[in-house]
């Protein structure tokens, strides 16, 4: 019999963010082809049977090979980083390329794109990061760049080589609403965290655990207030990123009932990790340091609500890979150098999707549907990529994850395919993990083993973003 596609996936349980449903799949040319009950032979074929296929993860805010200004180097490149990110289940990564101060945004494209040349075994689109905008780059570049397939940039309220002032973020706002992209914020009070950090410096309070203590809740709810009354001045949608608890969160629901497009991200760590997880022996709490810090309990159980209510459209690893034991790493400044000098940043690339799944799905916290809108569907929207990405429909890219459900997995550095030393998550129990990746067709991951080869990964223009969820 001749074979009517390249590949059958056969009888599996299929979710999007919208239905559950039992099909094959028909893939032909890296494209689903067909969705149907006892579809044709394929060339090959996958026996999906007992097992749950999802879209291929979206992963929207990952850092990877990103330049710094303190002297440390991220420990992935686009080829570990990659590779982690498909043996988590996630087929699709939007990593930053950041503009330098004084210089422009070409050149930190041309930048990125060298760094990933012959590397990424998915596919992969870029961010901007916006920390210089001149009117050469707010005039001419950022438009040019926009038109080009780069639809969504972030900027910063605090960090001293990259934080805006606020008639800056209204500059790079206006654009973003002429030309219509999608700005994402890192809101925090760059002032206050200035403030308090000397003040802990000067009290000889430089330990890692003290790094929550110069990033409070307020300095990011106020933050999250001005970024959102500056898009209401503009009327544009911005997103806020790595939103850490119910102080921020509230602002943004606030303001989604008032009508405005306020869009929010959050992250494992903030549903996972507290404050707590600073204040370990030595040096150890250093491992958890990022920003925001983590927050407490408390402000768990408030994201997990946003989750699930619809504050947050988005849930991204803020993959931010640095080696702990190293003098490149968290150690940059040496071990026990005050918390201002350690880099801000965790990995999870790898785990994101198999924790949101065991502690969402598995607890009864979220539906199945829901957590293919936020790990999937949902930044696919919002970033330009639907319904090419994050969505499992005829004509979509066969980018898919054939997950067992019920497979435990206690989590190890060791288990783990990025080059970092640690993982924030060691030792915690998972239920439901991606045995099976697909990325346009081709299997790239099949049962723990790899089956992809660096390069294969294609970069993606990215359209207009959709404001409308």
């Amino acid at each position: 019999m001749t074979a009517e596609f390249d590949l059958v996936i056969r009888g599996g349980r299929i979710a999007t963010a919208s239905d559950v449903f039992h099909a094959d799949i028909g893939i032909l040319e890296g494209r689903i082809a067909a969705l149907g009950q006892a579809l044709g032979p394929g060339r090959e074929e996958i026996d999906a049977r007992g097992r749950l296929v999802l879209p291929g993860g979206v992963d929207a805010h990952v850092h990877l090979d990103q330049p710094t200004s303190d002297g440390s180097v991220m420990a992935d490149d686009f080829d570990s980083g990659t590779r982690s990110a498909a043996f988590g289940g996630t087929t699709t990564v939007i990593p930053f390329a950041c503009q330098q101060k004084g210089h422009g945004l070409r050149a930190a494209i041309e930048d990125y794109h060298a760094r990933a040349e012959g590397k990424p075994l998915i596919d992969y689109a870029f961010h901007l990061i916006v920390t210089d905008p001149n009117p050469q780059v707010v005039g001419q570049e950022l438009p040019a760049l926009i038109r080009e397939g780069y639809t969504s940039f972030k900027i910063y309220t605090t960090y001293d080589d990259l934080k805006l002032a606020d008639r800056e973020i209204i500059e790079v706002l206006a654009l973003s609403r002429r030309e219509g992209a999608l700005t994402m914020i890192h809101a925090e009070n760059s002032d206050a965290i200035a403030w308090l950090t000397e003040a802990l410096e000067r009290a000889g309070q430089t330990a890692p655990r003290h790094h929550a203590d110069a990033r409070p809740a307020i300095a990011e709810r106020e933050a999250t207030h001005r970024a959102i009354s500056l898009a209401e001045i503009v009327d544009v949608p911005v997103l806020v990123v790595h939103v850490s608890g119910a102080e921020a969160m509230d602002q943004i629901a606030a303001a989604r009932a008032k009508g405005l497009r306020i869009f929010a991200e959050t992250c494992p760590q903030y549903i996972l990790l507290t404050a707590a997880d600073l204040d370990l022996e030595g040096f150890e709490g250093a491992k958890h340091i990022c920003s925001p810090p983590p927050r407490d309990t408390a402000s768990q159980e408030a994201i997990w609500r946003g989750l699930a209510n619809g504050t947050f459209q988005v849930f991204s690893s803020d993959h931010a890979p640095y080696l702990f034991d190293s003098p490149t790493g968290k150690k940059v400044r040496g071990e026990g150098a005050s918390f201002v000098h350690v880099p801000n940043g965790i990995p999870g690339v790898e785990t994101r999707m198999p924790l949101l799944f065991s502690e969402g799905v598995g607890r009864g916290r979220i539906s199945l549907n829901r957590f293919v809108a936020l790990t999937a569907t949902n930044p696919a929207r919002l970033y330009g990529l639907y319904p090419r990405k994050g969505t499992i429909a005829i004509g979509s890219d066969a980018d898919l994850a054939i997950w067992d459900e019920r497979r435990e997995v206690t989590i190890r550095n060791a288990l783990l395919h990025h080059n970092v030393d640690y993982t924030p998550y060691e030792g915690r129990v998972v239920t439901g993990w991606p045995e099976t990746v697909l990325s346009r067709g081709e299997v790239v991951v099949y049962a723990g083993t790899l089956h992809a080869r660096p390069g294969r990964g294609r970069f993606l223009e990215c359209g207009t973003p959709d404001t409308q969820l």
